[in-house]
This record gives C-alpha cells, sequence and structure tokens, in this order.
C-alpha cells in the first residue's frame, strides 16, 4: 500500500481522531513497489504514517486540500468484514434511536463522517436505499458498500447510486455516477408513472430519487417539521422554499387554518399538490405557487398580506468560505421580508443548510433583519440536524443545518 508521510507534529490532529488528513500536512509519498504510476490513484486506499514512522491510520487518498479520509484510526489496512461492521453500527443506531418503525421508513443511515464513513451518504426510503458518495474513494468501493447494506439493513430490496452531483468534477472516474446498483422491485423510471411513497412520521411523501435534489428528499428536518404541527393550529401558515411540501404537510395535520406553500421549482410544487391531496384529499385550505422567494414576498406584502407563521428554508446561499459574506446578506434580506408579513404574536422558523455559515453569524444576521424592519424578537427554540445525522465530536465540521424560531411581537 501507498503511503503517506505526515511533517512533524501533523499527526496531532489524527491522534485526536480527526478524519481529515490536508494536503499541507505531507511531506513525502512512498508509493507501493508494484504502483502503476507517479502518484497515487484519486480513491485508493493509503496508509498514513507520522514523521517517526508511526502508523496512524488508513484512508482514501484525493486531489486537493484534503488530501486523505481516514476509514480506520491506527491501523494500516481495512479488514474483510469493515464495510459491514460500519453499516451494521450505523443501522444499530438508528433502530436504538426508535426511527425504524411501521409509521417511519425513511431516514438518513449513513451521515460521513458521523458514522466514520467519511464522504458516504446513505438515505433509506422504505425498501429503497440512496447512495451518495462525495469521495472517489467511497464511489470506487460503491459495490461493496450495496453489499454490505444489503446484508446488514432487512428491509433493503433496491439500491440507486446517486453521485453525478457530489463527486469532485474533475476526478478520473470510471464507472456509473447514477444509476441502479440493486434492483429486486420493479420501481418505475418514468417520473410520470413513479408510485414510489415513503413514510415519515405517519405522512407519506412521494420520493422522486431519480430526478429530484439531494437524495430525494430532506430529511435533515423531519424534527423540525414535527415542531411546526405542534405551532400550526389556527394558523394561516407560509411555507418559502417548499422543496416537495414536508413543513406544509406537517402544518395541515397540526391544524393549520391555511397553508401558502412556495417553490421556485414547478416540478417542487407539483409534487407537493400530490403529496397533499395523497394525506389529505378533502383540503381546501393548501395553496400552491411556483415563484422566486424574493418576488413572492414582494408582492404579497404590498397587497398586504400577513402570515402567523412563516417558515424559511432556503438552499445553501454559501457553499464555501468566499461566499460568506454575501451568503449572510441574503439571509438579512429574505428573514427582513419575512419578519414584515408576520403578525403580531407570530412565529418564524428560520435556516441556514450552510455549513460555511456558522451559528453565531447566522443569528446575527436574522437579529439585524428584525431590527433593520423594527420589529422585537425572542428566541423560542434554536434547530439543528437530527439524530440519523449525527456529528462527529472529534469532527466539528459536521454541523450544518442551523435554525431558529422567533417569537415575532
Amino acid at each position: 500500500m501507498t503511503t503517506i508521510i505526515l511533517k512533524p507534529h501533523k499527526e496531532e490532529s489524527l491522534l485526536r481522531f480527526h478524519p481529515w488528513v490536508f494536503s499541507g500536512a505531507i511531506v513525502r509519498v512512498v508509493l507501493d513497489a508494484k504502483h502503476k504510476g507517479d502518484a497515487p490513484e484519486e480513491g485508493e486506499l493509503v496508509c498514513v504514517q507520522s514523521s517517526t514512522s508511526n502508523v496512524l491510520g488508513v484512508g482514501h487518498w484525493q486531489v486537493g486540500s484534503i488530501a486523505v479520509r481516514i476509514l480506520s484510526f491506527g491501523s494500516d489496512s481495512l479488514p474483510a468484514d469493515f464495510w459491514r461492521t460500519r453499516i451494521r453500527a450505523a443501522y444499530k443506531v438508528r433502530e436504538s434511536l426508535g426511527l425504524v418503525r411501521k409509521d417511519n421508513n425513511t431516514f438518513r443511515l449513513v451521515h460521513g463522517e458521523g458514522d466514520n464513513l467519511p464522504g458516504l451518504i446513505v438515505d433509506i426510503y422504505a425498501d429503497t436505499a440512496v447512495v451518495q458518495a462525495h469521495s472517489v474513494g467511497m464511489h470506487v468501493c460503491r459495490t461493496e458498500i450495496a453489499d454490505a447494506i444489503l446484508a446488514e439493513v432487512p428491509q433493503i430490496q433496491n439500491i440507486y447510486y446517486k453521485s453525478d452531483d457530489t463527486l469532485p468534477f474533475k476526478a478520473p472516474i470510471e464507472g456509473e455516477k447514477i444509476g441502479w446498483l440493486v434492483r429486486n422491485t420493479e420501481i418505475p423510471e418514468s417520473r410520470d408513472t413513479e408510485e414510489f411513497w415513503s413514510t415519515e412520521n405517519g405522512l407519506s411523501f412521494r420520493i422522486d430519487w431519480l430526478r429530484g435534489q439531494k437524495t430525494g428528499f430532506f430529511i435533515d428536518q423531519r424534527e423540525n417539521r414535527a415542531l411546526v404541527e405542534r405551532y400550526a393550529h389556527g394558523k394561516d401558515v407560509l411555507n418559502m422554499f417548499c422543496y416537495t411540501g414536508g413543513f406544509s404537510l406537517y402544518a395541515l395535520r397540526g391544524g393549520a387554518k391555511t397553508v401558502d406553500s412556495v417553490d421556485v421549482s414547478q416540478k417542487a410544487i407539483d409534487l407537493v399538490n400530490i403529496n397533499v391531496a395523497k394525506n389529505f384529499p378533502d383540503a381546501t385550505n393548501h395553496t400552491a405557487v411556483a415563484a422566486d422567494a424574493f418576488e413572492y414576498l414582494t408582492a404579497q406584502k404590498a397587497q398586504g398580506r400577513t402570515y402567523d407563521l412563516i417558515i424559511l428554508d432556503p438552499p445553501a446561499f454559501a457553499k464555501h468560505r468566499d461566499a460568506v459574506k454575501n451568503a449572510l446578506r441574503g439571509y438579512q434580506r429574505i428573514n427582513a421580508k419575512a419578519i414584515e408579513m408576520i403578525r403580531p404574536g407570530g412565529i418564524l422558523f428560520t435556516f441556514s443548510c450552510s455549513q460555511a455559515v456558522d451559528k453565531e453569524a447566522f443569528r446575527l444576521a436574522v437579529f439585524s433583519a428584525a431590527a433593520q424592519v423594527g420589529r422585537s424578537v425572542r428566541i423560542l427554540h434554536q434547530l439543528h440536524q437530527p439524530q440519523d445525522h449525527p456529528i462527529n465530536i472529534y469532527h466539528p465540521e459536521g454541523e450544518y443545518l442551523k435554525g431558529l424560531v422567533l417569537y415575532v411581537e
């Protein structure tokens, strides 16, 4: 196996079990004698050693600032049952959390570093697992990963691979980045005829992993959707950036007076309407609109429209550090527009899924928005990602979802 030698004292983060080796920490690469090229192949397993030749761990090599993602600390190879052991451990955690139930067959099975499998995401929808690789190493190992999922997760019959948007675009990747790895039940390929449903806390959602965002659904808002249900009774609710209507369905079940769902994508709005019709076939208090968020809020304000409860769950405004300043301006702008439209005594659920934006900066942007429009707000809840999106205590970068529930005076 190729060996990666670190500079003196650069092993300290690995001794604290942080799973990333940065390229700047490497002093030398010693290629395996049988290696065909003059550099490690992206995705291959490498052994990492300190400057004093102590074995620190084994992981996937990749090109970029993060050069190695450690899979196993203190060893120079992976055991034969590595994938099954890690998948089994992840599934047992979800079982112990009570997420595997008759009324809930939607959950995240693997959350990258949080489940000691950096670069890998696996979401479960009923009998289907959707796998995403965020590193070439995980792409190379996709077959072994699929075999482990089939062996360790009893309900899984199908495994779909969806890594076309998550793998490094410059990497020399062999093999398909999207398609079925395992298909034991008949699931139509056509979006128009697809009838695949998954259940979250007793609500049914049509999942479009073929063409939908992420793996087809935003599982990370499950607990926050349930909180919206608690607050929704008798309220006029606005769900901005609604995607397929997760928050809207919980609000309807919670007894909302009216629910307006808004998303820029007409395909998302079509799915919202399908989901509402499935769960609330007689509902007459739901409206879904395809519109730009800023334009919609501006138009509604001009008409004097107000709400008791508004949910803001926008896509990531900052996907890297260089975009943080603009992202914070975006969060302030959208929150100001929303706060203006909340009736006195109303509630705002506002979120950021930008990993590059920390909690304090996001909170400041929201408070600045409230001050900008002259409204006083109180924090009722500080929200984050749910228990099936765990944060490795040695990898704080894994905390990405942050939210506030505000009482607007």
